[in-house]
């Protein structure tokens, strides 16, 4: 769960024991709590450290704190309390994909995702004691990085058979229905159904992607299958090894299925029990880019980043799993790294060394738990590159290079500050996570 602090840290902690203990028990009274300034502070805390564009009202964090925030927040509760409040339209933002295509954010504007902060921290408590131990998206104590450990001790435990599941447009097509009576089944509070009802119809069509609710809601919408996966494991293990596992992070998928040949066709089995499972939820497969992968020939499958890959080790016997950073993931630092220098203006260069700096760390972190040195010098070198041709470029002089001689690697590293740690680190084993 999102840590806070003090009295609500304990507030959500007595939640989730009671919804532990008691997995038939319904909520109620639990608005007054999502409408507590000390709710309301947090979720503005949590919102400003996460920053974001304005929605579609233009105002910013910045013009919040010069002005007061404690009045815009006293202002939200009041419309909390009275029931005046009405969330504005998301401003939607188009993202370009690699395949032409556009994803869709939707941004709430700060007033909104306050209260879809406060939302999230109170129902948070309550449905993480009913969630999937094999679900990793957005919870606590748990990380992309875990859910890459645990697939990898998965095809390494004779799992050799992956299904690699796309979901088409899966946050689109959540039906506000069926998602408030998943809720309802836990919550009984008439204010906060109505709270949630309000969030969620604000995006028209499914729950938009961009603001603080989206995540909670795309796990509560997948929860029962998450369980219907881990009751197959347990019914298919044979002593300590697992003949069918499932891993999911968000929308990303992969199950993993013995290659053995007495459980030959159980991995299209397995396909098939999903899809039959996600027709009612109004959840379609996309069907190419869904595939089934046997890893014991050298195939490899895509997992939150990753390309995943059985190679045979170079010194002595047995296998590793490869897994190096897709091609789209070096793109998109790339892009990212245009964008920032486009927008740079007259932005001193150390200033915008540090923009430079800040994403591609973030990027660099992410990435250097799998085989990614080879992608990190191609990555490296082109921002170098970048960076070069735009200190000759406000030099003013005559581009006949990209600048080596004039701006050195002790210019760039030493005096700019140039991003400089790209070492690769081991990811942990699946049971360090645990």
């Amino acid at each position: 769960m999102t840590k806070a602090s003090g009295s609500l840290q304990e507030l959500r902690r007595r939640i989730y024991r009671k919804a532990k203990s008691d997995k038939t028990h319904r909520f109620w009274g639990l608005f007054v709590h999502i409408a507590k300034r000390e709710t309301l502070e947090e979720a503005y805390r949590i919102a400003k450290r996460n920053g974001g564009a304005p929605g579609i009202d233009g105002l910013s964090f910045a013009d919040i704190e010069a002005s007061a925030p404690g009045v815009f927040l006293a202002e939200i509760q009041a419309d909390l309390k009275t029931g005046r409040y009405e969330p504005k339209p998301n401003r939607r933002v188009e993202i370009p994909k690699s395949n032409g295509k556009v994803r869709v954010l939707q941004v709430p504007c700060i007033r909104d995702r306050v209260v879809q902060g406060a939302l999230k921290l109170i129902l948070e408590a309550v449905f993480e004691a009913d969630f999937c131990p094999n679900s990793y998206g957005f919870r606590p104590k748990r990380s992309p990085h875990r859910a890459l450990a645990e697939v990898r001790r998965s095809v390494l435990r004779r799992m050799s058979m992956v299904v690699d599941v796309d979901l088409s447009r899966y946050f689109d097509t959540i039906q506000h229905s069926t998602l408030l009576d998943k809720i309802a089944k836990r919550i009984q509070d008439p204010q906060v159904l109505r709270l949630v009802k309000q969030v969620i119809k604000a995006g028209k069509v499914g729950v938009p992607q961009g603001g603080p609710f989206s995540p909670l809601a795309a796990n509560i919408y997948l929860n029962e299958i998450d369980w219907m996966f881990d009751e197959i494991r347990r019914k298919t293990a044979q002593g300590p090894y697992e003949a069918v596992n499932y891993h999911r992070f968000a929308d990303d998928i992969v199950i993993t299925v013995s290659g053995h040949h007495t459980k030959r066709g159980w991995a299209e089995r397995a396909l098939l029990r999903l899809r039959e499972q996600l027709v009612p939820l109004g959840v379609e497969l996309n069907t190419e880019k869904t595939t089934v992968v046997d890893t014991l020939h050298g195939d490899a499958f895509g997992f939150l980043g990753f390309d995943l890959r059985r190679v045979r080790k170079r010194a002595g016997n047995g296998y590793f799993i490869r897994m190096t950073p897709k091609k789209k993931a070096r793109q998109a630092i790339k892009a990212k790294i245009r964008d920032i220098i486009r927008h740079g203006g007259s932005t001193p260069a150390v200033k915008l060394i540090a923009k430079l700096n800040a994403a591609v760390a973030g990027w660099v972190n992410y990435l250097r738990v799998g085989n990614a040195s080879r992608a990190f010098s191609e990555v490296r070198d082109y921002l170098e590159m970048k960076v070069r041709t735009l200190l000759t470029r406000r030099k003013r002089r005559q581009k006949r290079s990209v600048g080596w001689r004039r701006w050195s690697n002790e210019y760039l590293y030493g005096v700019l500050g140039l991003y400089w740690d790209w070492k690769t680190r081991p990811l942990s084993g699946a049971e360090e996570f645990a």
